[in-house]
C-alpha cells in the first residue's frame, strides 16, 4: 500500500473508445506505466459530432465502459468547448498521446504552457498496427453510420 504522503504520479490520456478493443487496452497499458493514477478523458458526444463522426455508445455509456476496466483510475469526460479545460481541471503529471492522435506534441506543450500547465508528454506506440483499430473496424462495418441497416446487421453479430 502507497504511503499516503507521497504524491501519485497522474498520467492522463484521451480519445473516444466508442469500440473497445484490445489496442485500447494497450494504450491504457502503455499510459499507465508512466505513473500510479490513470486518467482517461472521454471524448464527448457533441465533438465527434462537430467532426461528423458517428458514434456507437453514447459518452456515458463509453465512458462507463473504460470506467469498469481494472487499469483505469478515473474515466472522465471531456468539456464541450474547451478540450485543455480538464488537464487544467485534473493537472496530471503525465499527457500519453495515441500514437494516430493528430495533435503534434510540439503544439500541445505550446498550448498547454500558454496555460501555465507543463505535463511531461509522451506518444504510446501502435498495438498490432493493422489489427484492433477503430478505423478497422469502422471499414469491416462498411459505414461511419451505425444506424443504417447493414452496420446494424454486422453491430448485432459482434
Amino acid at each position: 500500500m502507497k504511503n499516503k504522503n507521497i504524491p501519485l504520479k497522474t498520467v492522463m490520456c484521451f480519445g473516444t473508445f466508442d469500440f473497445l478493443h484490445l489496442g485500447h487496452l494497450n494504450y491504457f497499458e502503455q499510459a499507465k506505466k508512466y505513473g500510479d493514477y490513470l486518467i482517461v478523458v472521454i471524448a464527448r458526444d457533441s465533438t465527434k459530432q462537430k467532426q461528423k463522426k458517428e458514434i456507437l455508445f453514447a459518452e456515458e455509456e463509453r465512458r462507463q465502459l473504460v470506467q469498469a476496466l481494472r487499469i483505469v483510475d478515473e474515466a472522465v469526460l471531456g468539456d464541450h468547448q474547451d478540450h485543455y479545460k480538464i488537464i487544467s481541471e485534473k493537472n496530471p503529471d503525465i499527457i500519453c498521446l495515441g500514437y494516430d492522435h493528430s495533435i503534434s506534441e510540439e503544439t500541445l506543450q505550446e498550448e498547454l504552457q500558454r496555460r501555465s500547465l507543463s505535463p511531461q508528454i509522451v506518444r504510446a506506440s501502435p498495438f498490432q498496427p493493422t489489427a484492433q483499430k477503430s478505423s478497422r473496424l469502422r471499414a469491416i462495418l462498411g459505414s461511419d453510420d451505425f444506424n443504417d441497416p447493414a452496420s446494424q446487421k454486422h453491430i448485432h453479430k459482434l
